[in-house]
This record gives structure tokens, sequence and C-alpha cells, in this order.
């Protein structure tokens, strides 16, 4: 996993170049205190428990810049400028690869696949962390055969922990950032973010002609 440290602290530069020096010590700061609540995603057989260190570092920032009056619309462009940042491909071969899932949604390989993965992320491996199920029926994923529900999610669980929840919803804006990069639109009724009892990712294939 890339540190998201350094993605942090060029944005924080560039937004906030007056403080960024007192910005980037108080994350850390925050982020001694957040670490207990996401010590498990390190031994977690869930594999999506694994970005909870990454989540756990954006939500020492917003921590950071919420104690110091930071207007939530600047809270906002900072987190996205991040994760902008953040998960784009490193290389040709990066970006290729995250184009597989919807080039090859359908087939059987895809199908096998999914269901392997499947079966990891479906159990929860701690009460922190992320529950989900994947779904390969064409008939309710528009056509695709992948999508999937997060039935429990361990970044609300953390958010809500710290008495952010107001902030969840940030992180829930990446989605649309990787799925685009993946050759797809992301279509999602629901977020447990803002109150339902799922998230619920469905896709289309972008047409890039």
């Amino acid at each position: 996993m890339r540190s998201i440290k350094k993605h942090i602290a060029l944005s924080v530069l560039h937004h906030f170049p007056d403080r960024a020096g007192v910005i980037m010590m108080g994350m850390h700061r925050h982020f001694e205190m957040i670490a207990p609540d996401i010590a498990f995603a390190a031994t977690s057989t869930n594999p999506l428990d694994k970005r909870m260190e990454v989540c756990g570092w954006i939500l020492a920032l917003i921590k950071t810049l919420d104690a110091s009056g930071t207007s939530y619309e600047d809270i906002l462009k900072v987190c996205q400028d991040i994760a902008t940042n953040y998960v784009q491909p490193k290389n040709r071969l990066h970006r290729a690869i995250k184009k597989l899932p919807a080039r090859w949604a359908g087939s059987w390989l895809a199908n096998f696949l999914f269901r392997r993965l499947g079966h990891k992320v479906s159990k929860r491996s701690h009460p922190d962390g992320f529950s989900v199920v994947i779904h390969t029926d064409p008939k309710i994923t528009y056509g695709l055969g992948f999508g999937f529900d997060i039935l429990e999610c361990g970044i609300c669980k953390l958010f809500n922990r710290h008495h952010l929840e107001r902030y969840t919803s940030i992180l829930c804006e990446v989605d649309k950032i990787t799925s685009e990069m993946a050759g797809l639109k992301l279509i999602r009724k629901s977020t447990i973010a803002m109150g339902a009892d799922k998230c619920d990712f469905r896709y289309q294939k972008l047409d890039r002609s």
C-alpha cells in the first residue's frame, strides 16, 4: 500500500501553506489516538479491512482541521484532492489492471474470482470491520455481472466512534473516482453514511467512444 501520508502532506501544503507544519503535527497526534481503534486491520482475514489505516490517517487530518475551525467545504476540498491523487494509477500497467474487472465481468473466470473474494469479504473478521455481499447475477447488476452491497462499513464505525460522522460521506465520494478509473459508472441509491442499512454498488460500463 502506498503511503497516504505523502499525499496528505502535499495537499495540506497546497491548501494551507501558512499552517501546514502545525496541521501535520496535529494530525500525527490524533493518529496516535486513533491507531488502537484500527489495529485489528493488520491481522484481519477480511481484505477490505486493510483500508482502515488509510482511513485512520484521513480521519486524523479531519479531526485536526475540524478542531482548528476549518470549514466543511475546505475540508471536503482537501480530502477530495488527497483521494484523487492517492488512487491514481502509478503506470500504464497499473492503469490496465484497474480496468480488468470491467472488461472481464460476466465471464466464467470473473465469476469464479468474485465468488472466492465474496467468501472472504462476507465474513466480518472484527466487530469494527467490514462485511460485504458480492453479486454476479446480471439481473440485479444492470447486466454487468458484478456489484456488491456493504452491509457493515468499518469507515462509518470508525468515524462514528470519534463523533465525526458528519464527514463520513466525504470518503463515499472517492468511490466515484475509482469507478471511473476502472471504466465504470457508479450507480448507488443508498449509503450507510447517509442513514441507509447498506451501501449498494452497481455499475455500468462507460462509453469511451
